[in-house]
């Protein structure tokens, strides 16, 4: 038997004997606290005594065999249906709603993500014409997108504005995020421009990819955002001003292909029509409750899609009652109105900043 062999069937001795320490760390250095004294007996009768020098073998066969142990997982798809432990997302650590979970195992090692399954067949008008589509189609062929925003405490009780986070949720997948975005911006820019100040929201799957980002530069009267995907500008959305109604622009290319107008004043349902007047998809924006509304920003808006054909539903889609649309929005369309879901929650719902010391309200 082989010196490595031979540390291995010690250190398994030494796990089942149930001893009243254990080492985590370095154990020479617990050996060596004059704080810590533990007396070992033999844990077999064909095995010597725990000396101190075969603690330190242990160790370092332990850790060798620990790096061999995370080597082999990397790149392993983890089910957040069986995992055990919460884990927070590494690149979405201050979303307190984005809760995912992490392999119970003897050795911890990073944790990867598995993406939900779409909820919408990629066929017909959702079939990938594109690199660009076949790259955001994990994401964007599902009926339904629940988009939560984080609360951002720094703001609440500071009046420090913060990046803004989302969570984005399949409605048919509700146990797991099947993505997030995140802003980036200027420290600066944020405290002193707060709602008109530029800034590039990142939209990622749920394992942290980027899929395609938002540009929103700096606006006066009316915004616009753009969408860019491996930095190609594919469509953008442009708010239209008027006195009371909630007029934006929807462009593919160079191309109109839809058009909001909401009446304005309490009336928190945008819809989104083709030229004719048909409904191509929607975006409410739900009541979180008063506390949530009246506090903070922690808006929650909903993207039906909707079904044109229902052979497009799958799995669990095809169970929920969907919003009638003339004709299904494609893919690049579909991202498009995702950075309106964006842009409608910085334009009117972000007016919570400034209620504490010292910075003083800035919003509209």
């Amino acid at each position: 038997m082989s010196s490595q062999e031979s540390l291995m069937s010690r250190r398994n001795l030494f796990r089942r004997s149930n001893l009243p320490c254990s080492f985590r760390g370095n154990p020479l250095r617990s050996m060596q606290s004059g704080s810590t004294f533990c007396h070992y007996r033999d844990i077999a009768n064909n095995e010597t005594s725990l000396s101190r020098k075969f603690l330190a073998q242990l160790w370092v066969a332990d850790r060798k065999m620990r790096k061999d142990l995370e080597k082999r997982r990397k790149g392993k798809q983890l089910n957040y249906d069986e995992a055990q432990e919460p884990f927070q997302h590494p690149s979405e650590n201050s979303f307190t709603g984005r809760i995912v979970t992490e392999e119970e195992s003897a050795y911890q090692a990073a944790p990867v993500f598995k993406q939900q399954p779409v909820s919408q067949s990629v066929s017909g008008f959702l079939k990938p014409t594109s690199p660009e589509e076949a790259q955001i189609a994990p994401l964007l062929a599902r009926s339904n997108l629940l988009i939560t925003r984080d609360i951002e405490w720094a703001n609440l009780v500071l009046g420090f504005e913060q990046e803004n986070r989302y969570a984005i949720v399949d409605v048919c997948y509700p146990q797991s995020p099947v993505g997030f975005i995140r802003e980036q911006s200027n420290v600066i820019s944020r405290q002193l421009l707060r709602l008109r100040r530029p800034f590039v929201a990142y939209i990622t799957d749920a394992m942290g990819n980027e899929l395609f980002r938002v540009r929103r530069p700096f606006w006066w009267i009316t915004s616009s955002i753009y969408v860019e995907i491996d930095g190609k500008e594919i469509g953008v959305v442009h708010r239209r001003w008027h006195l009371w109604r909630r007029v934006y622009d929807l462009y593919l290319g160079n191309k109109q292909f839809a058009v909001v107008e909401n009446p304005g004043l309490w009336n928190w349902t945008f819809t989104l029509k083709d030229i004719d007047g048909q409904v191509l998809a929607e975006i409410d924006r739900d009541w979180r409750g008063f506390g949530f509304e009246i506090f903070t920003d922690a808006g929650q808006y909903v993207i039906r899609f909707g079904k044109a054909d229902p052979v497009l539903k799958t799995g669990p889609a095809s169970m929920i009652q969907e919003l009638d649309v003339s004709r299904s929005l494609t893919l690049s369309e579909r991202a498009i109105a995702l950075a309106l879901a964006i842009s409608l929650d910085n334009d009117y719902f972000s007016r919570h900043g400034g209620w504490g010391i010292p910075f003083v309200a800035m919003g509209e």
